[in-house]
Order: structure tokens, then sequence, then C-alpha cells
């Protein structure tokens, strides 16, 4: 059986058709400075709460996405128009 993808079809390889490569790269970054910053705490109920707190709407995020949009490219864009924000006026003649 052969498939006919068209020419426009954008391919893009997801662990479980779920979650992008690059995205997981970056969950497990951000997950492993959680841990290494609450290690400094004794109380393991404060470990918990915190890596839950700032772990778990990175990775809803994550798997939800924006309109498709992978959280990567998101951020990338969050970022670029914090530096160089443009406030553009067109006028209709």
């Amino acid at each position: 059986m052969r498939f006919i993808f068209p020419q426009n079809y954008n391919f893009k390889s997801k662990l479980f058709g779920v979650i992008d490569y690059s995205t997981i790269f970056l969950n497990i970054f951000w997950d492993l400075l959680i841990f290494i910053f609450i290690n400094f705490f004794n109380n393991l109920n404060i470990k918990i709460f915190l890596f839950f707190i700032f772990c778990f709407p990175l990775f809803l995020f994550s798997i939800s996405g924006f309109n498709g949009e992978s959280i990567v490219y998101v951020i990338k864009y969050i970022f670029n128009f914090l530096l160089k924000q443009k406030l553009l006026f067109f006028q209709k003649n």
C-alpha cells in the first residue's frame, strides 16, 4: 500500500505522537533545574509542592500546546517580542 503525502504536508516527529522532542528536552532541563534548586530544602512536603508548582504548568502547556505550536517556539517568539517591541501605525489613504 502506498501513501501519497502532499508537498505542503509538514511532518513533525513526536514522542508517542504527542510531544515534540525539543519540548521534551526543554522540560527535562527545566525539571533538573528545579530539582537542583529544591534540594536545599529539608522538608519532603515542601520539595514535592515546589516541584509540582514549578514543573506541572510547563508540562501541561507542552502537551496541550498553543494551536499546534511547540512551546519552544512560543517561548522564542515571546523573547523576541520582549527584546524588539515595535508599535506600528498604518495610515489608510
